[in-house]
């Protein structure tokens, strides 16, 4: 009997360090030994320099996120040279006008090689806790006062005799309903203004039927008055 068996290849899996590290105002995953192209850099050829503001860390598995930035990590470079990137061409072109503009550009640029990644010391950046401010101590409430009622919904009563009601207190549909023919005269009499011509002697009846919901009925009211006067 023959028996076959199959060898399964175990691949040994290498872990890589690297790190989002941002040069230049630009961003990178960079890793040991890689070379990177970034915006030109003061430093001279063959010059070290370093790079603390990574944002991201992976450590064998192990992630670090920054806030923004990782405190105590940082990407060691060397700088191999500096060059200028393919040169772009600008055309601009306007019809019927006759202007045509060929410009080129050649952006500068600096190579690096990543030396090392260095992680010790690695701790999250926590954001700063807001102080909490103190608690300003409230204001004592004033009593909320009840809003009177629209005496103007009253057939007879205008803007000018419902401001000389609630002046004397008169703001609601059950106190005008309460309050006699002779009172509200006399309340007319004493204001500036001339209000002595109406005629207050139906305000009562139709301020009882506001006072208790009943519109409908006051519609009906009102439809058989004349200016607020009994037909």
């Amino acid at each position: 009997m023959l028996y076959i068996c199959k060898l399964e290849k175990l691949t040994k899996y290498t872990f890589v360090m690297y790190a989002i590290v941002e040069i230049a105002g630009q961003q990178f995953k960079v890793s040991k030994d890689l070379k990177v192209y970034v915006h030109r850099l003061a430093e001279q050829e063959g010059d070290k320099v370093s790079f603390d503001k990574v944002l991201m860390l992976d450590d064998n598995g192990t992630v670090t996120i920054g806030a923004p930035a990782i405190d105590g990590a940082s990407v060691e470079a060397k700088i191999l040279k500096h060059l200028k990137g393919d040169k772009v061409i600008v055309f601009k072109k306007k019809r019927r006008k006759g202007y045509k503009v060929k410009n080129g550009h050649r952006q500068s640029l600096t190579q690096i090689v990543i030396e090392g990644i260095q992680s010790s010391g690695a701790t999250k950046k926590a954001a700063p806790k807001k102080e909490a401010a103190p608690k300003a101590e409230a204001a004592p409430k004033a009593k909320a006062s009840k809003k009177g009622d629209d005496l103007k919904k009253i057939e007879g009563i205008g803007p000018k005799a419902a401001e000389a009601l609630v002046a004397a207190g008169v703001d609601t549909f059950a106190k005008l309903a309460s309050t006699s023919v002779d009172s509200i005269k006399e309340i007319f009499d004493a204001s500036t203004s001339k209000l002595s011509h109406l005629d207050p002697t139906t305000w009562a009846q139709q301020a009882t039927l506001a006072a208790e919901g009943k519109w409908d009925d006051l519609q009906k009211l009102q439809d058989e008055l004349n200016g607020g006067k009994a037909v």
